[in-house]
Parts: structure tokens; C-alpha cells; sequence
């Protein structure tokens, strides 16, 4: 594999660390790029650099600005950005539970910040080199595969991510054709993120930060680079849109 640099967006997630700490470990990666709202008191490693964020579209404009040295040379790129729950925010369970303030603070995380990302990323990722994003959706934003119902902001949110992703990977063919485009599916990974909802998941369904960190890295390492946006799980098997 030729050398190269990573980008890992929103980089305090549990999955998006264990990522960096394999990519440190790869004689292959030149360095790190880790963006986060916050950086960390002490820097692990000298091949990382950490670059603070609060996603407005000005802090992300400046940092692909930032970034633009390095143009062509970026080829692994996670964007992890996303929220399920936190204080004020469950998924709904019924119609009566809808919140306008709701539907909006899911959306702008879940699909507004990685879409901002996708467009400002595009004269970076313009490289000879293949060139794989990975941004984390979910299995629950398939359209057609919606059996249960519920989780209405979440599952939408990702079904709009998707949509996005593969809006974005048209106009990416056009304009950075070694750019291939993934909406990952992790599974249910043991983070915070999870916690709540993990008494119903099987035991060997219930994922460590650092197994689905080495499944997405192999995904992204041997995915066909055929222009066309994939929609995959953790175990590299295809999900319908």
C-alpha cells in the first residue's frame, strides 16, 4: 500500500480513537489529522495532530483550508460525527413524542455537519491516489428495510445521510474519481452512544470500539473503487438503500 494520511472526524467517539490508534500502528500512515470540539490534555502520539472544531461551517471551512497542503495525500478519511441520545434527547418511540427541537438538533449532527464535511472536502480528497470516506450511518436509516418504525429522528436523519452520500458520490466521479464514498453500518458497538439500549442485544452482537475499528479499516482497504457510493455493514455486507 502507498504511503498516506488520515483524517478522523469527530475524533472523541470511541470507535473514531481505537481508528487512530490502529492508524499510529500503520508503517504506512505518515500522520493523523483528528478533529474534535475539544483536544486532548496530552497528545499520545506524535504522529497525531489535533485539530479542535465546533462544526459551524466557518471552523470547517478553515480547517480544509488548513488541510489544503495536503491536498492529494489524504486517502482514509472517517467522519463519525453523530448523536443518538444525551440529556434532553430519546429516540421516540410513538407520533406523540415528535419535537420540532428534536428533529433539528438530530439532523444537524447526524446529517447537516458530515455533509458540510463532504463538501468542503472534495478539492483535498482530488488525488490519483484511491481514495475511501467513510461516514458512519446506520442500518436503522434504510428505507426499505424499515419493519418496526419508531426512532423517527435518528432514522431519519441517517436516511437523509444516505441520500446525501449518494448525491455526493455522482458529483464525486465527476470531479475526484478515485474518491469512493461509504456509509458504514457498525453494529452495536459498546459506547456510550449504545448504552441505553444494549440489555436486548445479544452478547456476540455487542461490538468492542476497537474490533468494528479494524472491520471499517479492512473495508475501506479492499472496497471496490468503482465510483459508486456503498452502503455496508461491519461485516462488509451490502444493505439496501
Amino acid at each position: 500500500m502507498p504511503s498516506f494520511y488520515a483524517l478522523v472526524i469527530g475524533a472523541s467517539s470511541a470507535i473514531a480513537q481505537a481508528a487512530i490508534k490502529q492508524f499510529e500502528a500503520d508503517q504506512d500512515c505518515l500522520g493523523v489529522f483528528a478533529v474534535s470540539r475539544s483536544l486532548p490534555s496530552v497528545a499520545e502520539s506524535s504522529k497525531t495532530q489535533w485539530l479542535e472544531s465546533d462544526y459551524s461551517e466557518t471552523s470547517i471551512q478553515q480547517i480544509c483550508k488548513n488541510l489544503s497542503p495536503y491536498s492529494g495525500k489524504i486517502s482514509k478519511v472517517l467522519i463519525c460525527n453523530g448523536i443518538l441520545h444525551d440529556e434532553s434527547i430519546m429516540p421516540e418511540r410513538k407520533l406523540e413524542e415528535i419535537r420540532a427541537s428534536q428533529l433539528e438538533a438530530v439532523f444537524h449532527t447526524n446529517t447537516i455537519i458530515p455533509m458540510l464535511w463532504l463538501s468542503q472536502l472534495l478539492p483535498i480528497l482530488h488525488s490519483n491516489q484511491a481514495t475511501q470516506v467513510a461516514l458512519f450511518s446506520a442500518r436503522i436509516g434504510s428505507i426499505s428495510d424499515n419493519k418496526t418504525g419508531g426512532w423517527y429522528s435518528y432514522r431519519a436523519s441517517k436516511a437523509a445521510l444516505n441520500m446525501l452520500i449518494q448525491t455526493s458520490s455522482v458529483e464525486y466521479a465527476r470531479r475526484a474519481k478515485n474518491v469512493k464514498l461509504i456509509a458504514f453500518h457498525p453494529g452495536t458497538t459498546d459506547t456510550p452512544l449504545s448504552k441505553p439500549f444494549q440489555r436486548s442485544v445479544p452478547k456476540d452482537k455487542l461490538f468492542t470500539a476497537d474490533f468494528v475499528a479494524t472491520q471499517l479499516l479492512s473495508i475501506m482497504n479492499n472496497v471496490p473503487m468503482d465510483n459508486k457510493a456503498a452502503y455496508l455493514d461491519w461485516n462488509n455486507q451490502a444493505i439496501e438503500w
